[in-house]
């Protein structure tokens, strides 16, 4: 006879691997179900340095420790992409591309990737000057030029930010114009250490063991620009991964979950946690929160089934 877990978690990342970790305390069956790596997006950041507690640390490293915590809790894990979630006589069924799993409750925490851009050199320096995230990553640039690509309201944001922070600023959008709020491209244009411009193509990201230069095609004439930086933001948006559980979750017009403040869905037993769901912010700390409400509404609700 077939396992059925308490609690199944898709994804393993800080929200999956947090789920886990509450429900295993509560005395919950859990099996993570990943479909790629340990650790999701920050598994891949050189340096973590605003977890509360930890002064800095690799993301590889807490998303380790975060794992050897859930294992040694009893979390079961497996490799395994869900391709589908259906829910029928109390149970939820879970049909994955190796195998089918069965659970009273289910948590999806898969996160999401973000938007990249196909150009010579930006996976290689991803961590050594290529990032996406300037909450994250911005301090270390501290008084040096750095790139932002990006028109909307997160590159208009993470700019003004970058701009307390860095010597100068290059804005660069590959349209002639900005896609954000007003006010916040009126508040970019006042800032003297910002240089913004319109119709550029990113070429390639050049350097030895950091970033030193990207060079960018202006799209109207066709002229080369390059820009000496240590840095280069990129912030053309993030992809959530919820497709194939649109039979059991509402998504909004970007494809992000919608759930109530506590984490659930439309679906009963069915929770939610982390990057994958709409919210405002979307860092390691919100992750881990989402993530503490997910799990303890899943263990209430499991209580409850008793």
């Amino acid at each position: 006879m077939a396992t059925i877990f308490d609690v199944i978690i898709i994804g393993a990342g800080p929200a999956g691997l947090t789920s886990a970790i509450y429900a295993r305390r509560a005395g919950k069956s859990v099996l993570i179900l990943e479909k790629e790596s340990i650790g999701g997006q920050i598994a891949t950041s050189p340096k973590v340095e605003n977890y509360p507690s930890i002064i800095s640390i690799s993301g590889t490293e807490l998303m380790d420790n975060m794992m050897n915590q859930a294992t040694e809790l009893g979390a079961d894990f497996d490799i395994d992409e869900v391709k589908h979630i259906e829910k029928v006589d109390g149970l939820f069924h879970l049909t994955g591309e190796y195998g089918n799993y069965t659970a009273k409750s289910v948590i999806i925490a898969t996160g999401c990737s973000h938007r990249s851009i196909n150009a010579k050199g930006v996976e290689d320096f991803i961590g050594n000057g290529v990032s996406y995230c300037a909450v994250c990553d911005g301090s270390f640039y501290q008084n040096q030029d750095v790139c932002l690509i990006g028109d909307a309201n997160t590159a208009l944001q993470y700019a003004l930010m970058l701009s307390n922070i860095c010597h100068k600023v290059y804005v660069c959008t590959l349209f002639d114009k900005f896609f954000g709020e007003d006010i916040l491209v009126q508040a970019l244009l006042k800032r003297e250490n910002v240089e913004i411009t319109h119709n550029l193509l990113l070429q390639e990201v050049k350097g030895s063991d950091e970033v030193e230069e990207v060079i960018f095609k202006d799209t109207k004439t066709e002229e080369i620009k390059s820009y000496a930086v240590k840095g280069l933001f990129i912030a053309i948006g993030q992809i959530p991964h919820n497709e194939n559980f649109t039979n059991v979750v509402d998504l909004d017009k970007d494809g992000y979950i919608v759930a109530t403040d506590d984490c659930f869905t439309k679906t009963e037993g069915l929770y939610v946690a982390g990057d994958c769901r709409k919210k405002a912010l979307r860092q390691v700390a919100t992750a881990i929160g989402d993530a503490a409400l997910a799990a303890t509404m899943a263990v209430k609700y499991l209580d409850q089934l008793k």
